[in-house]
């Protein structure tokens, strides 16, 4: 019930702020502040009753009492009456016992004067009035009971589980009866997600399946019937035969299917076959397909030698084969005109000019296991898109998306400064709704504890935020000259946190396109705080002089430190010495976005440029490998509207985010989230899975693989926010 009420309080604020009903949400927290039945929390109430009672204020704990007798008590039935009659005399003599075991006679002897005239009918009492004129109540064996810890321990118990048992009873009002359903919906979509994966590993693996028999079994259909072929596709088939011979890379049923595209200035690589070569079952063949015609399987030695003998028979037969061969050549020009998918052509060893022919059709599908038949290997997708949820609880462009340590939580914050704490997990639930007089630019969750959120605004301050207790902790202080506060990394350990502050610039969220950036880089400062202190305790140094630090992040242990500024240089600094170990030149314009790799040899980089490059820190910034994107991946973003309207918006958040095993790589795009495989510099990134369910373009993503299914955040410029749930196929 305690948490039913808490929720309904935190609905009902909402409510209130999002109708601008302010003078009432004032008096709704000053009378949740001085609320006598603390929420119906039973720990709260005895913990007010034992708070009175070690002040000796008396007064107030018969007032307690009373209220709880009149809200709470006198709506039971008559039959419960002696026992909250026994609850309180159990109350009263706690209060006696504690004074005497305080040294403090004045207030025994304060609590019988008072209470006289209410407890002398009552026999249980009769011998308590004694109690201040014996010098140690202790010893004797009518008290002694009541001193012993045992005694305390069992009626505090006792209260708590009486009144635990009368809050469940309590009739509820409506607003507060969802509670139950909330439960129960909870524990259906609890089970459905359990059906559902594994539902969806089932059809992954009925799939594969299916492909392989497909892939691996199924003939063409002219193939299945070539028995009943004439001479001429007869002929056709056979120098296709012979062509085709010459790749080792095709497999045997690759050699049977449609050509409808040749690559350009393409040549047989001898004569083929006439049909009187066919019908006539002659060897000849040029000295390439010579040299793999005894590597034949001998399923294509059976296929030609009964597709010959039909011929043969039909020759010596002498019928009219007019209206034969006219059915097939109708049946082979259809077959022949269905589009086949062509593969990149590619030279091989054994004949520098033959390159491979189309494979066969693939099925693209965001949520199936694709196979790819290539050299008879099987090539398995490594996600599967399990489901797509979306939360829209933001009404204006997202800047930054992050999820907590845990996995449990996300925070995300708007370019109207409103930062959402929700959870997903088993339903998608806002837990706690921020919103700051001031702009806030940058968020970033504490390492521990976890229920912490670092928030960093415009006006030079950083907030730590509880997100339990749905209340600020501090507020820091930071730079006045430098008030935007653009980046901000919490230090593995949780000791400590680095911040970037940087100058005003003229739009910091949104801006034209000319001016998305500014002409040249921003002075600012980078700073390490002390979590505990609440002080700061250095200011790094950047040279070639002070510049805005767009991005920030630690590797595992918190001893390295990489950044991306506004110049485009890219800075380690070494966290034992707290000072700058490596710096580079490494994008034309601004670092938007700076990762470690998941070994931590190397680094990431997104910048303005448009390129995603590799660095190895090891040789003083070398560079690894490097990709080029698109502008959706890396901004400045652009949402068209009517009447030419253009709103545009600079990158904030990140970028990207590497899965698990730092193998393959989530970006933006223009309609979703675009997975890639990370591969050598000259084979350029491998397209995976595109998540899509966008209708803006996306700003920010995140990656968090610390639950069994791995979820993906992408975040776009109409405020909405989708999570998508992967599985990853393990080879």
């Amino acid at each position: 019930m305690a948490a039913a009420v808490e929720r309904t309080d935190d609905l009902v604020r909402e409510y209130l702020i999002y109708r601008g009903f302010n003078s009432t949400l004032k008096h709704l927290d000053s009378e949740i502040k001085s609320d006598k039945e603390k929420g119906f929390r039973v720990d709260k109430i005895i913990d007010q009753l034992q708070h009175l009672i070690q002040n000796f204020d008396l007064a107030g704990l018969k007032e307690y009492w009373a209220y709880l007798d009149r809200r709470l008590f006198s709506r039971l039935e008559d039959v419960y009456r002696p026992t909250v009659s026994k609850l309180r005399t159990s109350l009263y003599r706690f209060y006696v016992i504690h004074s005497v075991q305080s040294r403090n006679p004045e207030k025994t002897q304060e609590f019988f004067q008072k209470q006289a005239l209410e407890l002398q009918a009552q026999p249980e009492w009769r011998e308590w009035f004694a109690l201040p004129f014996i010098s140690t109540p202790e010893q004797n064996p009518v008290f002694s009971p009541y001193f012993s810890r045992q005694w305390a321990d069992t009626f505090l118990v006792s209260l708590h589980n009486f009144l635990s048992v009368l809050f469940q009873c309590m009739p509820l009002p409506a607003l507060l009866s969802f509670d139950s359903e909330v439960q129960k919906i909870t524990s259906l979509q609890e089970e459905n997600e359990q059906f559902r994966q594994m539902l969806f590993a089932l059809q992954g693996e009925s799939r594969l399946k299916k492909d392989e028999v497909m892939v691996h079994h199924k003939l063409p259909p002219y193939v299945q019937h070539m028995d009943r072929l004439g001479d001429t596709e007869l002929d056709l088939v056979y120098s296709q035969r012979n062509v085709n011979m010459t790749t080792p890379t095709r497999n045997f049923f690759s050699t049977f299917l449609p050509q409808t595209r040749r690559a350009p200035g393409k040549t047989a690589p001898g004569p083929q076959s006439s049909p009187t070569q066919a019908s006539l079952g002659r060897k000849d063949s040029p000295v390439g397909a010579q040299s793999v015609k005894a590597k034949d399987p001998p399923a294509a030695k059976d296929l030609k030698t009964a597709a010959v003998s039909a011929v043969t028979v039909d020759l010596a037969t002498g019928h009219p084969r007019t209206r034969r061969v006219h059915d097939h050549e109708k049946e082979r020009k259809e077959l022949l005109s269905k589009p086949s998918v062509q593969s990149s052509e590619k030279k091989t060893d054994l004949d520098p000019d033959t390159q491979t022919e189309a494979l066969p059709d693939q099925t693209d599908s965001a949520n199936q296991t694709r196979v790819c038949e290539v050299g008879g290997a099987g090539v398995e997708q490594p996600f599967i898109k399990l489901s797509q949820e979306e939360y829209g609880e933001h009404h204006s462009s997202i800047m930054h998306c992050r999820v907590d340590c845990s996995g449990r939580k996300v925070a995300s914050l708007d370019v109207d400064g409103v930062v959402k704490v929700w959870a997903f997990n088993p339903i998608m639930q806002t837990k706690a709704t921020i919103m700051s007089k001031s702009p806030l630019l940058s968020l970033e969750w504490a390492a521990k504890p976890d229920r912490l959120l670092l928030l960093g605004s415009g006006v030079g301050t950083v907030r730590l935020y509880d997100t339990d207790a749905k209340k600020s902790l501090y507020e820091m202080s930071i730079d006045t000259v430098h008030p935007r506060i653009l980046s901000l990394a919490c230090s593995p350990s949780g000791t400590s946190f680095v911040c970037s502050a940087a100058a005003q610039a003229a739009d910091f969220a949104v801006a034209t396109e000319s001016d998305a950036r500014g002409s040249g880089p921003i002075s600012g400062h980078l700073l390490l705080w002390d979590t505990k202190t609440v002080k700061q305790q250095l200011q790094f140094s950047l040279e070639p002089g002070p510049v805005a630090i767009n991005c920030t992040a630690f590797n595992h242990n918190g001893n390295l430190l990489v950044t991306g500024a506004a110049d485009g240089m890219i800075r380690l600094f070494d966290m034992q010495r707290y000072e700058s170990a490596l710096s580079w030149k490494a994008h034309d314009g601004e670092v938007y976005s700076v990762e470690f790799s998941y070994d931590e040899n190397t680094v990431f980089s997104i910048g303005e440029d448009g390129k995603f490059v590799q660095w190895n820190i090891h040789r003083c910034g070398v560079k690894q490998s490097e990709y080029s994107l698109s502008q959706d991946a890396v901004g400045p973003f652009v949402l068209s509207g009517y009447s030419g309207y253009k709103q545009v918006q600079v990158p904030h958040g990140r970028l990207f985010a590497f899965d698990s095993e730092g193998q393959h790589v989530l970006t933006c795009a223009s309609n979703g989230g675009n997975i890639y495989r990370l591969s050598k510099a000259d084979v350029g990134l491998e397209s995976v899975l595109s998540l899509g369910g966008h209708k803006a373009p996306v700003v920010t993503v995140d990656w968090c693989s610390a639950m069994d299914c791995g979820t993906c955040l992408t975040a776009s410029m109409d405020g909405k926010i989708k999570l998508s749930t992967l599985l990853a196929q393990k080879p």
